[in-house]
């Protein structure tokens, strides 16, 4: 995709995905919604199992997806910060239905009060590693910052 003359990539988002919603807790989840966008459409989409024995090499199997961009619920941080520290960004402690959020995605409404956890939506979260916890990323209509 070209903008101003700059060749843009494709974003690839995976959003975790339990019974048609966003799942709870990233940590234990285990199926994710891959998304590729460009132009600011949704140009791929698959449903692929994110399972592994242990929540450390979730992050690699994200990492073996292509994955740029984690939308999830809650996350521990631990994980939050390894996905941070190998380049990941992370939207968390997001709630809604997975069609919702996938519209607000590429509408550049998210992160967003509307699709906070509850008891999370007045809170100012900041994880370390410069990932924010649904907090200071906006997107723009290329599905990037």
């Amino acid at each position: 995709m070209r903008n101003g003359g700059w060749e843009v990539p494709a974003l690839r988002v995976a959003l975790t995905v339990w019974e048609g919603h966003i799942a709870p807790v990233f940590d234990v989840s285990q199926e994710a919604e891959l998304l590729t966008i460009e132009g600011g459409a949704v140009t791929g989409r698959r449903r692929t199992s994110i399972a592994t024995p242990t929540a450390p090499e979730k992050v690699s199997r994200l990492q073996e997806l292509g994955v740029e961009t984690l939308v999830c619920g809650a996350i521990s941080a631990p994980l939050q910060q390894e996905l941070a520290r190998r380049g990941l960004h992370v939207v968390s402690f997001v709630a809604g239905e997975i069609e919702e959020i996938v519209r607000a995605l590429i509408a550049g409404s998210l992160p967003s009060p509307a699709f906070a956890m509850p008891g999370c939506r007045g809170r100012r979260r900041r994880a370390r590693g410069g990932s924010g916890g649904g907090q200071g990323r906006r997107w723009g209509r290329n599905g990037r910052q």
